[in-house]
């Protein structure tokens, strides 16, 4: 079994520019690079990780690249390229599809004031070019509205395949349930859309939570995906506003412990080196 880290990001704060990062974001208002995550993936076993944009730049997008061709344990990159700019949306696929670990583009569309960003018809326009393009778009869904677009997006982008980060932050810490799960279950009927198991400790009480916090939402979102369609993500180092790697690695594997095999399997790796197109590990 291969494991994959399907969401985890770095980020430089003296070459690059991450306004949402301020002194507010408190323990990740730091710089992050793959030295300080390599011992945590080797510690879990982890031999794969896919490194999702945590900016709307080309600057940073260039940053993950070039990261990826110095650490062969980057099996996919998710970058960016403006959508709602169609025309050159399409040059740019063009141009990183160049490069074999381009693996999908991702837009932070709850930083756009407009909630409905993603439903614009230039916006469509260059998602249909990302379909073309064989290349997947990973879902930001921070507010329910977020998650109602994903059958939009399905029936608007037939083509278009689709993975929502961090199983669009349920109300963990609320003990919440509606609209979330009815909205994810809805979105799952779409085969062409996936989920990461991911970012769920930053939903619960930072200080307290555990497996059996997590354990109703993803057994949820199993039963609506199946774990064919879900990948695990630690959102490093995003994750250490509520806990570190080690214990999202634990109490998620825990979580999953009561899967058959194969679906273990699939969650932790398998789903994740299938959607991105990696290369298994030599």
């Amino acid at each position: 079994m291969t494991i994959v880290d399907a969401h985890q990001h770095f980020w430089n704060l003296e070459t690059g520019s991450y306004p949402w990062l301020t002194p507010a974001s408190g323990p990740i208002f730091r710089t992050f690079e793959p030295a300080e995550l390599l011992p945590q993936l080797a510690a879990a076993g982890v031999e794969r990780t896919v490194l999702v944009q945590a900016m709307d730049s080309y600057a940073d997008t260039d940053a993950m690249l070039a990261q990826a061709d110095v650490h062969d344990i980057i099996g996919a990159v998710v970058g960016w390229v403006p959508l709602w700019r169609p025309d050159e949306a399409a040059e740019a696929l063009e141009r990183y599809r160049r490069h074999p670990k381009f693996a999908g583009v991702r837009h932070l569309v709850h930083d756009e004031p407009d909630p409905d960003w993603v439903l614009q018809d230039s916006v469509i326009e260059g998602l249909r070019f990302l379909a073309a393009a064989g290349l997947p778009f990973d879902v930001v869904a921070v507010l329910p509205r977020h998650l109602e677009h994903v059958p939009v997006l399905a029936e608007r982008v037939p083509g278009l395949r689709m993975v929502i980060d961090h199983l669009a932050k349920p109300p963990i810490k609320e003990k919440g349930w509606e609209p979330w799960a009815s909205l994810l279950a809805r979105a799952a009927e779409y085969p062409q859309v996936y989920a990461k198991v991911s970012g769920l400790n930053t939903a619960a009480d930072a200080a307290t939570w555990t497996a059996d916090d997590l354990r109703p939402y993803v057994e949820h979102a199993l039963e609506s995906f199946g774990p064919q369609r879900l990948m695990f993500g630690s959102d490093w180092p995003v994750a250490l506003l509520a806990g570190d790697y080690a214990k999202v690695w634990r109490e998620t594997g825990a979580v999953l412990s009561g899967l058959p095999e194969d679906g273990r399997a699939a969650v932790l790796g398998g789903t994740a080196t299938r959607f991105y197109g990696m290369e298994e590990p030599g």
